[in-house]
């Protein structure tokens, strides 16, 4: 059971009550290279000193792999500000990551025009 404020600040109303980049401190930069569809773990190490909660939402939705984007998406923060976060939690040895494996050439133009039509059908 969460301890009372390691909550996110949130409010029904006004919504995020803490802005997104005071969760990283002001940085922009990961330290560690994160894409989108990154694999994220946790490591079973827990971290020393005190990091914040969005840390630890960040440690408990990584127990099974989960991609930074879907990070991003639990936590209510823009990808930047969650790869920041994450690689945080990598540089203390809290979470590992694996780079996405492509089946394909992410640039192979059919698979591009096949992601095209799919979005088209959408709309």
């Amino acid at each position: 059971m969460a301890a009372v404020g390691d909550e996110p600040w949130l409010d029904d109303a006004a919504g995020r009550l803490v802005r997104p980049f005071t969760v990283s401190n002001g940085r922009t930069e990961p330290s560690v290279a994160l894409d989108l569809i990154s694999q994220v773990m946790a490591t079973g190490i827990t971290p020393l000193g005190y990091l914040g909660p969005e840390h630890a939402q960040a440690l408990d939705l990584s127990r099974a792999p989960v991609s930074v984007a879907e990070m991003a998406a639990h936590l209510r923060l823009p990808a930047v500000v969650t790869k920041v976060l994450l690689s945080d939690l990598v540089d203390c040895g809290a979470l590992t990551t694996k780079p996405p494996a492509f089946r394909h050439n992410p640039t192979d133009r059919s698979l591009l025009e096949a992601v095209l039509d799919g979005l088209r059908r959408q709309l």
